[in-house]
Parts: structure tokens; sequence; C-alpha cells
């Protein structure tokens, strides 16, 4: 059986394995723990990124990242509600949404999961993409409704700071070089890519895009000391922040969960990401 769920997602299987492999006994007090304790406390993650060919007018640029929220029937609106209220105290300059916001496409928490992002604002806009887990109808729908730019398969240019910066969101399967390609076509050398796996890596270092960002892997979940994250070995970047010739990417560990409502070393988190020039040798 691979790895990979149908949708492309972390494995029940081995998030289940990686609690085995603690033991049964142990495997079951941290499972506990996981679920009563860890999955509710959301971190908040600052992290600078140094982006090649970053315009110096646009260094210290803040961007609030958000993504696989999953509202579901384990995954409260109070979790996700806490993650949007820590971005919108840090009054970043942009806020990004990296898709996933509910749950195998579960329409009852479509609405949902958009009120409990509903308070999110930012000065140079919100720009939201789709997971995996999401419709292409209702779920981007709610998300217009809250004044949010839906990227699918497109770009959308922005003067910040008297600077282009251009903004290209793909769909989950959107994948061959060609089709990224296409959808970055006439964007300006400052251009960010939202892509919700980060195996869209390899791409956008093909492309030379400096930077991307993306969520999917939940940080695998479920982290063991001495193992890592069984569940999500498959990807370039599990978590956190990462470099392909000059592309930098930044993968966050999401704030829900699915499979199983635990996470093990592996805390919910939003992220505020701090924009800096790459350092001269």
């Amino acid at each position: 059986m691979p790895r990979s769920s149908p949708a492309g997602g972390l494995s029940r299987r081995d998030l289940l394995k990686g609690l085995a492999t603690a033991g049964i006994g142990a495997a079951t007090g941290t499972l506990a723990h996981g679920s009563l304790y860890q999955r509710h406390h959301v971190e908040l993650t600052r992290t600078t990124l140094h982006v090649s060919g970053l315009p110096a007018a646009l260094a210290g640029l803040t961007i609030g990242f958000l993504t696989d929220l999953h509202r579901s029937q384990t995954v409260a609106h109070e979790l996700i509600a806490r993650a949007a209220q820590l971005l919108m105290d840090e009054r970043p300059d942009l806020i990004v949404l990296g898709g996933d916001y509910v749950t195998w496409g579960d329409r009852r928490y479509v609405t949902p999961a958009a009120q409990a992002l509903a308070g999110l604002s930012a000065p140079d806009g919100v720009f939201a993409i789709l997971g995996n887990h999401d419709d292409d109808r209702d779920m981007p729908a709610a998300l217009s409704a809250n004044g949010f730019t839906v990227l699918r398969d497109a770009r959308t240019r922005l003067t910040v700071r008297r600077e282009t910066l251009d903004f290209a969101g793909i769909r989950y399967w959107t994948r061959k070089v060609i089709d990224i390609a296409r959808v970055l076509r006439g964007a300006s050398p400052m251009t960010i890519l939202l892509a919700h796996t980060p195996m869209r890596l390899y791409e956008a270092s093909a492309l030379a895009v400096p930077l991307m960002l993306s969520g999917h892997t939940h940080g695998g979940q479920i982290v063991l000391p001495g193992l890592g994250a069984i569940a999500a070995r498959e990807f370039p970047i599990v978590a956190g922040k990462g470099r392909l010739e000059n592309t930098t990417a930044f993968v966050s560990r999401g704030v829900g969960t699915v499979y199983v409502p635990v996470r093990l070393n592996c805390p919910p988190e939003a992220a505020l990401l701090t924009l800096q020039p790459v350092r001269q040798p």
C-alpha cells in the first residue's frame, strides 16, 4: 500500500504506524496527550525567509500564513479562530491561506470554515488557494464572500511599497512544469507561488520562482524522537523552510488534523513570515 492516500495526503496507515512504533503502552499515553493537549495548542511561528531577487523596498515585508485547517467534527471553530487571531495580532502586510479548509470535501463545514476565517484582513490583501480536500465550487465561493482573492491556476499582481509583486496560485492537481509555466506567463521577477503541496518545489525551482509557500504535510502530524515524521517522508520539505537552487520554500505544519485527531511533537501553527534578500557571500 503506498504511503500517500488516494487524495495524495498523509497516510492513515503510516500515522497509526507512527504511534505503534512507540510501543503499545507508550503509544497509548502518547495518543492521549496528543489528542487531549498538543493538537489544541496553536503556536505562532516566526520565520525569516531569504528570497533571491527580493527588491530592497520589500525587505521586512510580512506574510501571515495559515493552512490545512480541516474544519470537521474533530477540529473545532475555536482552534481555527485562535490561529487566525494569532496572525491578526501580528498585523502582517499580507495573509495567505494554503488550502484544505475542510476534510474530504465535507460541505457541512464549508461555511463554518469560512466563518472561522472571516476576521482576517491585511493592508495588501488576503490570498487563498485550494487543497486536495476542497471542492471547486462551494469552498472558493465561501472564501470569496469573505473578500479573499482565491487563485485557481491564476495570478494576480500587486504594487507593494512601489514594487511589483505577483502571487500565483495553482490547483493541487496542476503538476506539470508546462502547466505551471502557463500560470506564470508574464509574471514579474518577484513572484510568490502558492502550491498546496511542497512536491511542487521541483517545478518551482525549474521555473526559477523565488519563493513558494505550501502546507499539506501537517509537519508529519506525528513526529517520533529518532524516527521523525514517518507519514511525511516523501516530501522534499516536511515542515519549515528550505531551499532548492534559487527557490526558497516554506512548509507550514498547518492547524488541523486528518485520519486521527492527534499531533505528537508537531503542534499546530500560524506562521508569520518575514522576507529578506538573500545574504551575499
